[in-house]
């Protein structure tokens, strides 16, 4: 299932629609959407590596105002930002959110938002506690920008090898960024 999965994402990323479909899956998973874009970016990148920096910048500009998106689910529709992060197990933890968010807002935004977290849980608990919005779009843009363009860079650098690598040992790949992304989980729960 995984390399069926895999192959479609890369079949995608030679489309002539793959850009449109990068910056929907971008907005989508701001707010909404389980799919993060990286598993959209990395094959085009390595499909494309000439455009690296280009779908980069679909992907910040696109999770950014599907952050928005998040906030205002957050703002305006609480109840179905809680159901968002119940379905993500992270409403049972809404008071400390709820202080760590008060304390130290800025950094839980600018740490997740650089880790594979789901960016959903970043801008809806922010509209929900009601973070200062300019600087939720600035560390915002910070942040996506940081990620996709390393990403991109890094698979533009060194793509080609990586992608034989990646596709010999894709069920590996996986189980190393659960592992990575349960360690941020854990990292990020005891520095509060």
């Amino acid at each position: 299932m995984l390399r069926k999965l895999y192959d479609w994402v890369f079949s995608l990323a030679r489309h002539r629609h793959a850009s449109r479909s990068l910056a929907v899956v971008s907005f989508a998973e701001s707010s909404f959407f389980p799919i993060p874009p990286d598993v959209m970016l990395a094959p085009m990148v390595l499909a494309k590596p000439e455009r690296a920096y280009f779908y980069a910048t679909v992907c910040t500009i696109a999770s950014v105002l599907g952050g928005l998106l998040g906030y205002a689910i957050g703002m305006f529709l609480e109840p179905v930002g809680m159901a968002i992060l119940s379905s993500l197990g992270k409403a049972d933890t809404f008071e400390a959110s709820k202080a760590l968010f008060q304390e130290h807002g800025a950094w839980v935004i600018l740490i997740k938002g650089l880790t594979p977290i789901p960016y959903k849980r970043i801008t809806i608990s922010a509209g929900i506690f009601q973070f200062s919005l300019i600087l939720f779009i600035v560390l915002s843009v910070i942040t996506r920008a940081g990620r996709f363009f390393l990403v991109a860079f890094v698979l533009k650098r060194w793509g080609p090898p990586m992608l034989k690598v990646v596709e010999r040992r894709l069920a590996l790949f996986t189980v190393l960024g659960l592992i990575v992304l349960v360690g941020g989980l854990v990292a990020v729960k005891f520095i509060h």
